[in-house]
């Protein structure tokens, strides 16, 4: 199988479990968006030395793979004859849970963190950002049509699961996290 099929020349793309858009519909976007986050995701665990970090983000990068499944199988039946099913609570909650265990190595914030601080950290940053922006795209195509809670509920506390990462990476580093002071501070 050839990697080019020369189908989008035109600025249409299939949908998984059936039809065709413009490339430029908010599903594409919503599913791009999640590409881009795994793929940030893939570089900042790329940048982190730690295992239990790596680990986390392997896994995290296969549910994204199952959220972009999700969002570019637009109809339920055709989801459904694809096995193809919205993120499970279960998921929302097990980011929960990581971020309640990797939480417990860290001081509690007394301000805002500039992004920054290591090469891996930094990354997370980046990488929370692009989460964000995936999640503001599910939004725009939840308002076309009802997505399931648990995906929007999934990007927005990957988005802090990330956050509190790239504080563990500068913590790990032995790093202090760079406080936003303002003009005056």
């Amino acid at each position: 199988m050839k990697i080019y099929t020369r189908r989008g020349d035109r600025g249409e793309t299939d949908l998984f479990a059936g039809g065709r858009v413009r490339k430029d519909h908010p599903r594409v976007a919503a599913y791009g968006a999640v590409d881009e986050a795994s793929s940030a995701l893939g570089l900042a665990a790329a940048l982190s030395a730690h295992a239990d970090v790596q680990s986390l983000c392997r896994d995290v990068q296969a549910r994204l793979f199952d959220l972009g499944a999700y969002l570019a199988a637009p109809e339920e039946r055709g989801r459904a004859k694809a096995g193809i099913a919205a993120p499970p609570d279960e998921d929302v909650q097990a980011l929960e849970a990581a971020i309640d265990r990797f939480e417990s190595e860290l001081a509690p914030l007394t301000r805002f963190v500039l992004p920054g601080g290591s090469p891996a950290a930094a990354a997370f940053h980046v990488a929370r950002t692009v989460c964000r922006r995936a999640e503001r795209s599910c939004v725009v195509l939840d308002a076309e049509g009802a997505l399931a809670p648990s995906a929007l509920g999934y990007l927005n506390r990957l988005s802090d699961l990330l956050f509190v990462l790239a504080r563990i990476e500068n913590r790990r580093a032995g790093l202090a996290d760079v406080e936003w002071r303002g003009r005056r501070g």
